[in-house]
């Protein structure tokens, strides 16, 4: 049963090549599946968030981090009343345009794009759903619902200002209304991103050494779950401990998300997606008690792991990566294999090059990225 302010299947926009729709899913649904089906969401297999992909089995991968957003998603959705198919095929495809090695990819990708307009993964996700995934007949892309392109493009809220070029050419075509806040939705589908990586990051933290549950244990929140779980389970071995508290942790931090969420939902008054799209705030976010506690957290782990020498040290290390690659198919594009030379013959100018080239760099996975590195020699 769906709240008033749910998005609804049966009042979908439509795609923008219209198709018959299935008569055993949903619009939705199939947006989902066809995002699982992506070559992209495969190759997040081997694109990593803060290690990268060869330091570690253990350690989360952009994959395993979107089935998480998933899962924390429909959990939050199916609470509030909400699309749970719209809001998991949002959380699966939120990490689509990330490069290989996390931010710090994007932050090289985007420095050796700023004179042809730059790199922004959210709108990366936009243009690999919308054209670079080529695999179906009638179009380019996977010709996604208007709602979950939506809410792809804002789920972190209204895009105002400059766009990033890539969002723009979908814009162009589809208005995605781009000034208003998302569905409910997209926004737990954020909020899911945000809990999912809180969590996460602590557990590979910790794997990697580089702070120690004693450490952690004089942070708010996750102090409270370590002693919780020592009053209920004395003597438990360290392992099964960290699990015991830390699951605790990310249980208050859901439980916040849908009582914050229900309380701003009843006092807007919407009751419709419409509604939530017009109101001048997002209706789902964390309490300002609980927000206040977990940026404390994240400080903490913005110096201790973000910032670790020894993270440090990777990350200028596939920075130099990111870059040598990017200049060196810039200056070769027809190096490039087979499958881009269409596309760079129809280019028209360097800037069409240079955007080729980064979406062929922003896809590679990790560890393709570090083996054509040493193939092409690019050692400086």
């Amino acid at each position: 049963m769906y709240a008033p302010y749910a998005t609804l299947p049966d009042r979908s926009r439509g795609r923008q090549v219209p198709e018959e729709e299935s008569s055993f899913r949903s619009p939705y649904q199939r947006d989902r599946d066809r995002i699982i089906h992506a070559s992209a969401f495969r190759r997040l297999k081997h694109k990593t968030q803060v290690f990268v992909e060869h330091e570690g089995d253990n350690y989360r991968t952009r994959l395993t981090h979107s089935i998480e957003v998933g899962q924390v998603g429909r959990t939050i959705a199916g609470a509030l009343g909400l699309n749970q198919e719209l809001t998991e095929a949002v959380a699966l495809a939120h990490d689509l345009g990330h490069t290989p090695f996390g931010h710090t990819g994007e932050d090289a990708l985007h420095e050796m794009m700023a004179p042809y307009g730059g790199f922004d993964h959210n709108a990366q996700a936009i243009r690999i759903v919308t054209a670079l995934e080529k695999h179906y007949a009638e179009f380019d892309g996977l010709n996604l619902t208007w709602e979950t392109l939506e809410a792809i493009a804002k789920h972190n809220g209204p895009v105002l200002g400059e766009l990033p070029w890539a969002l723009a050419a979908c814009n162009a075509q589809l208005d995605l209304e781009l000034h208003t806040h998302a569905s409910a939705e997209a926004q737990v589908a954020a909020l899911s991103d945000d809990i999912a990586y809180n969590n996460h990051d602590l557990h590979d933290g910790l794997r990697a050494g580089l702070f120690s549950d004693d450490d952690i244990c004089a942070l708010p929140i996750i102090g409270p779950a370590y002693a919780e779980v020592d009053a209920k389970y004395p003597g438990l071995d360290v392992s099964r401990r960290r699990h015991e508290a830390l699951r605790r942790v990310f249980g208050v931090m859901v439980g916040d998300v849908i009582d914050t969420a229900r309380q701003k939902l009843m006092a807007s008054g919407a009751q419709s997606v419409e509604e939530v799209r017009a109101l001048d705030h997002a209706v789902v976010s964390f309490s300002p008690a609980i927000w206040a506690q977990l940026k404390e957290i994240r400080a903490f782990l913005f110096a201790r792991m973000y910032r670790a020498p020894s993270v440090m040290e990777v990350r200028a290390r596939v920075s130099k990566v990111v870059k040598a690659l990017f200049a060196c198919y810039l200056a070769q594009p027809m190096a490039m294999p087979e499958r881009w030379h269409e596309d760079l013959r129809a280019a028209k100018n360097d800037q069409d090059r240079a955007r080729i080239v980064s979406d062929y760099i922003a896809g590679m996975t990790d560890r393709f990225a570090l083996q054509l590195y040493e193939q092409l020699d690019l050692e400086a």
